[in-house]
């Protein structure tokens, strides 16, 4: 183990770091070694801009709006990191199987969702405490929940892979890079998560930023691979504990939509990192780790992008609501920008003249009640009608 200065920051804020490595001697596998490995100047740009980035989401009205955020951001993340093992649902199918949970009886696809739901329950509540440490029997508990009741022909829910004689694991695709055999034995696993975790625990005693940190963990934890299932889904929940912790919001779950999103270069930056390290390369971990920041700062800005279009509407509806009080609009007309506003998307204008709801409203009135009643909508601003006649709520401005 080489022992190094600690961590500190240079005046502009960026992590200077020394390297802390610790090799460990497998039984069966050989020697294993964690290592930082990463290029500090690599990843300057990135580190400044998300620090920038990080400040003005959380400036912005986060509070006003972060449970519904909040929910979005799981059923995001849970569709993502479903997607990225070959999940099937949509993410409108994801919503419904955790909304409806447990009142409809849940198929497999239905249960993975709810059982990452929980795994995500278990990292909150973790990481809420500031004492917390990783250690195995948490990555077993979040395993646990993952995997339980998902048929698997070899997994156990919570128990390290130990592979028979006449079973080889393989990790990866010629696609992305080429195949690695993790360990095999179960000692050897055990031995190399506990290394993970106290290595871990060193960084963190170093005052190794989490967006480093988090990344690193999880770039480890999917080569030791421990478990017959699960591993992609254990490892992003890991990262995302992690980086709870340590005061970021939203983004860590976030961040499973943007690996899905550029998945082929997920999966070959293991491959990359891990033959760079066979190579002796001292800053092997790089490539990773700056992806991990560019998908950091892309799930920030989407997160802050979010967050305004959510207010824009609260305020919009205050609007609405504030006119209709006020006589300004009819009940007719109140209903029709609720109806296009609920919809979520431009609403094309002879969808609204065939709605059932919308005939019901002008059952006994003329068309030129129908005509003037959107013409007072358009003229207060509360709809618009973009170029292909769709009709938007007044807190969208068409694009044509």
């Amino acid at each position: 183990m080489d022992i190094q200065p600690d961590i500190n920051s240079n005046e502009r804020g960026l992590p200077v770091f020394d390297e802390y490595r610790l090799s460990v001697e497998t039984m069966r596998q050989g020697p294993f070694r964690f290592q930082i490995g990463v290029d500090p100047a690599a990843i300057e740009t990135a580190w400044l801009r998300i620090s920038d980035a990080h400040q003005r989401f959380v400036a912005s009205p986060l509070a006003r709006v972060a449970n519904q955020l909040e929910k979005e951001v799981v059923v995001a993340s849970i569709f993502g990191t479903n997607s990225i093992e070959g999940g099937t649902l949509s993410e409108q199918e994801t919503q419904l199987a955790l909304e409806l949970q447990p009142a409809m009886p849940a198929g497999v696809e239905q249960h993975r969702a709810i059982n990452l739901k929980n795994a995500y329950d278990l990292s909150i509540q973790a990481a809420g405490s500031p004492e917390w440490e990783m250690d195995v029997a948490f990555i077993r508990q979040i395993h646990a929940a993952i995997t339980s009741g998902i048929p698997h022909q070899y997994n156990q829910p919570g128990r390290l892979r130990a592979n028979p004689k006449d079973i080889r694991t393989h990790v990866g695709d010629t696609d992305h890079g080429g195949c690695y055999k993790p360990p095999q034995y179960e000692e050897d696993i055990r031995r190399l998560l506990e290394a993970l975790t106290s290595w871990h625990a060193e960084l963190r005693a170093r005052e190794l930023p989490a967006l480093i940190r988090a990344p690193l963990v999880h770039y480890y934890f999917e080569r030791i691979h421990p478990f017959w299932d699960g591993n992609g889904r254990v490892g992003r929940v890991l990262e995302a504990t992690l980086l709870h912790q340590e005061g970021y919001r939203h983004a860590p779950f976030a961040l499973a939509r943007y690996y899905f999103e550029h998945i082929d270069r997920y999966f070959s930056l293991f491959n990359r990192c891990r033959k760079a390290e066979a190579k002796k390369h001292p800053q092997a971990n790089t490539p990773f780790v700056a992806f991990f920041l560019e998908g950091f700062l892309a799930s920030l800005h989407r997160l802050h992008d979010r967050v305004n279009q959510i207010v824009t509407v609260l305020l919009f509806e205050n609007e609405l609501k504030q006119r209709h009080d006020a006589r300004e609009i009819n009940d007719r007309q109140y209903a029709i920008v609720t109806q296009i506003l609920a919809s979520g998307h431009p609403m094309p204008l002879e969808t609204l003249r065939l709605a059932p709801w919308y005939l019901a409203l002008y059952s006994r009135l003329s068309d030129k009640t129908k005509q003037r009643d959107l013409r007072r909508l358009r003229e207060l601003k509360l709809i618009h009608e973009d170029g292909q006649h769709r009709l938007l709520p007044g807190s969208v401005e068409p694009l044509d």
